[in-house]
């Protein structure tokens, strides 16, 4: 059984749907995502709901183009990527996908109101396909862990939608090592079957540092007007005193963004986020 996932849904505006533009799906998305959940078991989309901070789940914005006030096209195939870090989770989004579940190809479903068809993955852009993958977190975790390869001394982050991250009752949309890897590092503690070491933030804190990046800023308009900047772009980050150990332990998380995403509102289509391996 799958214990992280990264799924494309692939969905096609109906010729009802409303030329009104939204300037923000996340909430959509959380809300099918939820409801594609509750189909098969309640209890636990019950329990996502009220996770709190830590989401064992993420979702996308809608991803695909849109009109000049960003207005579906109705001859675009649109994509949500939702993801999954636990077992049960990934089970059940799983479930959603067959035959009779919610997102089912030719189901119909709604975002914000406006009707879609869930179409085949292949008629997305073949681009979308480095989002999608699945794995558990021993194979996740053993090319470096289990001394299979040498963890690199530089590691490039993607962050593709608005990314920020909640300090000292504060948002700030800046790459900082500490809030990038310690958040990664809180989410894989609260899932993952093996934690890491608390001394690994030590590590973050005194060895890691921000080296190149390519960021710009995005405001998002989440519920009821809350107005949201995060950053988009890459980021590099470079150790100061390479540990192999510890560098180990660091590109198994950069592999986890990918499931976890990383941040706040990672539920709302904020931190997606990826290791630009290579």
């Amino acid at each position: 059984m799958s214990e992280l996932l990264s799924v494309l849904l692939a969905l096609k505006p109906l010729p009802q749907a409303s030329p009104r533009a939204v300037t923000w799906w996340g909430r959509a998305t959380h809300a099918l995502f939820l409801q594609a959940i509750a189909q098969r078991d309640a209890e636990l989309a019950n329990q996502l709901h009220d996770a709190g901070q830590l989401h064992p789940f993420s979702v996308s914005n809608l991803l695909g183009r849109f009109g000049r006030r960003g207005e579906l096209q109705p001859d675009q195939v649109y994509a949500v990527r939702l993801t999954a870090c636990r077992a049960d989770v990934c089970q059940a989004l799983l479930n959603a996908f067959e035959p009779g579940g919610l997102l089912s190809e030719g189901s119909q479903v709604e975002l914000d109101y406006h009707p879609f068809e869930v179409r085949p993955t292949s008629e997305l852009p073949p681009e979308l396909s480095q989002w999608r993958s699945q794995a558990d977190y021993s194979t996740l975790a053993s090319p470096y862990l289990l001394a299979a390869q040498s963890p690199p001394r530089r590691l490039r982050l993607q962050f593709a939608s608005p990314t920020t991250f909640k300090s000292n009752e504060q948002h700030l949309p800046l790459p900082l090592p500490r809030l990038v890897f310690g958040n990664l590092l809180e989410r894989w503690n609260a899932v993952a079957p093996l934690a890491f070491p608390p001394e690994l933030q030590r590590y973050i804190d005194q060895c890691l540092t921000l080296n190149r990046y390519d960021l710009r800023t995005r405001a998002v308009t989440l519920k009821e007007g809350l107005l949201r900047v995060g950053m988009v772009g890459w980021a590099e980050f470079a150790t100061l005193n390479y540990d192999r150990y510890w560098m180990s332990l660091i590109a198994t998380l950069a592999r986890f963004a990918l499931y976890s995403s990383v941040g706040a509102g990672v539920s709302l289509g904020l931190g997606q986020i990826r290791w630009l391996e290579g």
